[in-house]
């Protein structure tokens, strides 16, 4: 649990110094964070709260908390490709484009770009 609260404060952290926000949608940032965590993953914030889940899954030995965990990780990725990443192509197509091929979405492995990503229309 303190590993996922640390993600989860080093990105308000970087939101708000770089990014000049928060994680809020009201509020969101102005430029686009890439350094710290999300040099690694494009959604260390929600890692992290999946990662307090899972703490407390195992803290509770609850298997309903990983059920949960999954319920809520699923959420987030639809949201995450049905309107984040959408929005933020919208708005810094470019440079979120040039980002989405060196970070992957989830875990830090190593991105390959795919045919056509950017590519002109």
């Amino acid at each position: 649990m303190v590993v996922g609260l640390s993600i989860y404060a080093w990105c308000v952290g970087d939101f708000a110094t770089f990014g000049r926000g928060t994680p809020a949608p009201i509020d969101a940032p102005t430029k686009l964070v890439v350094r710290g965590l999300y040099r690694y993953t494009r959604n260390p914030m929600y890692v992290g709260v999946l990662t307090v889940i899972l703490g407390w899954a195992v803290l509770f030995r609850a298997a309903d908390l990983v059920v949960y965990a999954l319920v809520v990780g699923t959420c987030f990725h639809l949201f995450i490709i049905l309107y984040e990443e959408r929005h933020l192509l919208e708005t810094i197509e470019t440079q979120y484009e040039e980002y989405c091929s060196r970070v992957s979405r989830w875990l830090p492995f190593p991105t390959r770009k795919s045919p056509g990503r950017n590519s002109a229309a």
